[in-house]
């Protein structure tokens, strides 16, 4: 897996797809395709991943999805690389953004929403993005990444502030830019600041001493879990795990509030009206015990969501998109009776952005959730249908 990683991830987009290609071509057997599965919200390394987009296809169909939708921040730079790639390896593709909007003036101001770090700002979706206006959306959101860099500098300087005391100092020119894809588009978000702290934590602490360092030296108290993760000399997803860590014990005093580089929810609806492209909320729901491990237990939208799909249907948002492993069986069933009652699309998608993220979604397995493989084909069909 790592050799094919690093040839699915290195050069440019047509060096991918090329190694793509032969990759596939001489397969002597190909993965079973398992219509039972869909993962419409798959991140790249052109927001925060493990993945090219040429990789994310290859490693979805190798655990035997038969669609796979990219879903990057703030930018939709690697559409054009996943579609390709989704023809060579044989499986159907959708493209979408993610980004963050502000929802001031309306009913939800001031409430915390789905987004752990802020109140007031919520994750939306463009999904089913028509295949003619991807540039355009790339274009768009050209300078709210670069406005989210003006805040990204900022809390570099909190990040150094808060552990600078460890010998830790992060340059974000020279230890973030570097290993994000901004300069071909793409997005840095928090977990390329985090990342770049892991990186140092590493280095200082020694091998096998990274659970003691983050313990001793930083203060930050590990579960179990984490301290075996962490003390462990042999683990190939060290960097991811510190990460896991950092950002639920760290963000929260290094964070800088998003403004400039968040969009309006109305803009935001004008803008999926205008290009074709199915705007969606993402429900995060009430988080006790984080799958992940990213989340400390925080209470989100599950007390006021009549108020919340009242504003959302407002600004004709048109579909939902969630993750069944994240939630309760309670709260999903909760929230699909008020996208039937409302009549809202739901669409299906596991946040994939580390290499211990399975691109399979096992309760799609259940009754409950049948229903989000036929959406998927139907947000797939749309999709063709208006990039005719």
């Amino acid at each position: 897996m790592k050799k094919t990683l690093e040839l699915l991830n290195s050069g440019t987009a047509e060096d991918r797809l090329s190694a793509l290609f032969d990759t596939v071509s001489s397969e002597t057997a190909q993965p079973e395709g398992n219509p039972d599965f869909v993962n419409n919200h798959i991140h790249t390394f052109y927001s925060f991943s493990p993945y090219s987009p040429t990789a994310a296809v290859y490693f979805a169909r190798a655990e035997g999805l038969m669609t796979a939708g990219i879903m990057d921040h703030d930018s939709i730079a690697g559409a054009r690389e996943f579609i390709k790639a989704g023809e060579i390896a044989g499986i159907a593709t959708t493209v979408g953004l993610e980004c963050r909007v502000s929802v001031e003036g309306t009913e939800l101001q001031g409430k915390r929403i789905n987004n752990p770090d802020q109140k007031g700002i919520a994750y939306m979706a463009l999904h089913g993005v028509p295949h003619h206006q991807i540039e355009n959306l790339q274009q768009v959101f050209a300078p709210l990444r670069e406005k989210r860099n003006i805040r990204n500098r900022k809390m570099v300087e909190k990040i150094n502030s808060a552990v600078g005391h460890c010998g830790i100092n992060i340059d974000f020119d020279a230890d973030v830019l570097p290993f994000s894809r901004f300069g071909e588009g793409g997005s840095v978000t928090e977990r390329h600041l985090i990342s770049s702290v892991c990186k140092k934590v590493i280095s200082i602490a020694g091998e096998g001493k990274t659970a003691k360092f983050v313990e001793e030296k930083m203060k930050i108290q590990l579960d179990e879990k984490q301290r075996k993760r962490l003390a462990d000399s042999g683990n190939p997803y060290l960097e991811y795990d510190l990460l896991a860590v950092f950002k639920a014990n760290l963000v929260e005093r290094i964070y800088v509030p998003a403004t400039d580089e968040c969009i309006h929810i109305s803009e935001l609806s004008l803008l999926s009206r205008k290009t074709g492209a199915m705007l969606c909320y993402a429900y995060l729901g009430d988080v006790e015990d984080s799958v992940t491990g990213d989340k400390k237990a925080q209470k989100f939208e599950d007390s006021y969501l009549d108020v919340l799909f009242d504003t959302l249907e407002s600004h004709g948002v048109e579909g939902v998109t969630y993750m069944p492993s994240r939630n309760t069986a309670e709260q999903l069933e909760r929230l699909q009776k008020m996208c039937r009652e409302r009549g809202i699309t739901e669409i299906s998608g596991e946040d994939i952005n580390s290499p211990r993220q399975s691109f399979v979604c096992r309760q799609l397995e259940q009754p409950q959730f049948k229903h989000l493989i036929g959406a998927t084909w139907k947000l797939i069909e749309r999709e063709r249908e208006l990039s005719k």
